[in-house]
């Protein structure tokens, strides 16, 4: 299992997340900063756990 954690203060708004895993994270239209989708929560960061299950189908080739 990986943990992808988000530090929301440290976003500069580059849209770079988002265009690496569109699936993953969107832009905030309130701030510009990026918002990772079904993370939880912490303090200052967000935490979210990425299992095979929730993980999104890569393409074979």
């Amino acid at each position: 299992m990986f943990k992808l954690i988000h530090y929301r203060n440290r976003c500069i708004g580059c849209n770079a997340c988002v265009e690496i895993a569109y699936q993953r994270w969107r832009m905030s239209k309130k701030d510009g900063k990026a918002v990772l989708l079904g993370a939880i929560e912490k303090k200052e960061s967000i935490k979210f756990s990425l299992t095979r299950t929730n993980s999104p189908k890569m393409n074979k080739r």
